[in-house]
């Protein structure tokens, strides 16, 4: 009774503290501009910003851009993630190829990919496909590192147990290593998820004639900062709505555990 209650009060002020903090950041916010006096091209009010989003969204222009940097997002997280887990999970099974393979992930990541998206939009254009690379390289590294973890957690006397079981590899992955590794692989996701915001938008900063990331940069050349606090606000809600995602798959695909 005294968990359950516990349980109760503690969900309250979750409820309490999702509400709260954004009256807080919009209060603090109105009075930055009121104290400094700041002007719009600087920082706009809350109210300006309300209001350039409702003219952005009215226009279709809103829609129009996040819609393109949603297709990105998608597809260049789901290719990631792909090639990511096919990759790690035959790295976390030979140390071979690891030993081979693993010095050659790492020194790429010592290449930031902001520096290496205008060549890839130079490469391979300013198209869709461009942005879906960059996208994908973002997301692969982390989705790669948790799932060679992941499968490489699976404790040994589990796999002998199925090998005297005289379990496929098959069966074997999707009965022992697939749900072990889970866990770990979903935190990949997590950070893949939000990540993958970024790649795209870093392309589209670079070179794009559609996208949130060319919103952001008529904002800023045309000194709109209010559009280009829609733009990010934007983005922040798209990043908010994939975590929340990979969240709920996480507690569908993990409710085992409760039980």
């Amino acid at each position: 009774m005294e968990n359950s209650g516990r349980k109760l009060k503690n969900k309250h002020t979750q409820h309490a503290s999702v509400i709260l903090t954004p009256v807080i950041f919009l209060i603090l916010w109105q009075a930055l501009v009121i104290i400094f006096d700041l002007p719009a091209f600087i920082l706009p009010t809350p109210a300006q910003v309300a209001d350039r989003f409702v003219r952005a969204f009215s226009d279709g222009s809103l829609l129009r851009h996040t819609s393109a940097t949603l297709v990105e997002i998608l597809l260049g997280l789901s290719s990631g993630i792909l090639i990511a887990i096919l990759l790690g999970y035959f790295l976390s099974r030979s140390s071979f190829l690891q030993n081979i393979l693993q010095p050659f992930l790492v020194a790429s990541q010592a290449i930031p990919t902001v520096a290496i998206a205008p060549l890839l939009v130079i490469w391979f254009g300013p198209g869709i496909f461009s942005k879906v690379l960059i996208c994908a390289l973002i997301v692969f590294f982390p989705v790669l590192v948790n799932t060679i973890v992941g499968f490489q957690s699976v404790p040994e006397n589990l796999r002998d147990l199925m090998r005297s079981m005289r379990a496929t590899r098959w069966q074997t992955l999707r009965q022992l290593e697939l749900p072990a590794a889970l866990p770990v692989l979903l935190g990949g996701l997590r950070v893949g998820a939000t990540l993958s915001v970024i790649g795209a938008v870093v392309g589209e900063l670079v070179g794009a004639d559609r996208g949130l990331g060319f919103l952001i940069n008529v904002g800023r050349g045309q000194y709109d900062t209010a559009l280009v606090f829609v733009g990010v606000f934007t983005l922040v809600f798209v990043a908010l709505a994939l975590y929340g995602s990979v969240l709920a798959l996480e507690n569908h695909l993990l409710r085992w555990k409760g039980e």
